[in-house]
């Protein structure tokens, strides 16, 4: 057994940050990309905005499609709102589907509410960024 140190930058996401985020991609050994359950528009900003952008910092960095908000998806009041605007939480499958068409190392789904698939991510995380060979004691950085 040995250990294991995470070092974790929450990268802000909007437009006023376009230009100082990619100070935060070197030395990277992977990336989570995560969207909200509770946000179709939030998937669809993956393939548009956030794959585009890593691939060109991070080519080669294994990147994890995790889904937030898990506990989200059969709450009544969040599918009330999302239907007024003729929309429904992210499903699976649509989150599988997703993972596949950026090539991602894996797709999780969490909630940091009820904590549900927390630990599996970093875990993956973990594994993802130690398949890729570094030098020998150095910690791993997500992204």
């Amino acid at each position: 057994m040995f250990q294991v140190e995470l070092a974790l930058w929450d990268t802000a996401g909007q437009e006023d940050y376009d230009r100082l985020r990619p100070l935060s991609y070197p030395d990277t050994d992977v990336i989570l990309m995560c969207f909200s359950i509770d946000s179709p528009d939030s998937l669809e900003n993956i393939p548009e905005k956030w794959t585009p952008e890593v691939k060109h910092f991070c080519p080669n960095v294994p990147i994890i499609l995790v889904g937030n908000k898990k506990d989200t998806r059969n709450d009544e009041n969040t599918k009330r709102e999302l239907m007024k605007m003729k929309q429904e939480p992210v499903r699976t499958d649509e989150g599988r589907s997703m993972s596949e068409k950026i090539n991602a190392f894996s797709y999780l789904e969490c909630s940091a509410k009820t904590k549900e698939g927390v630990r599996e991510v970093f875990e993956t995380a973990t594994r993802a960024a130690l398949q890729v060979k570094k030098k020998k004691g150095r910690g791993c950085q997500l992204l």
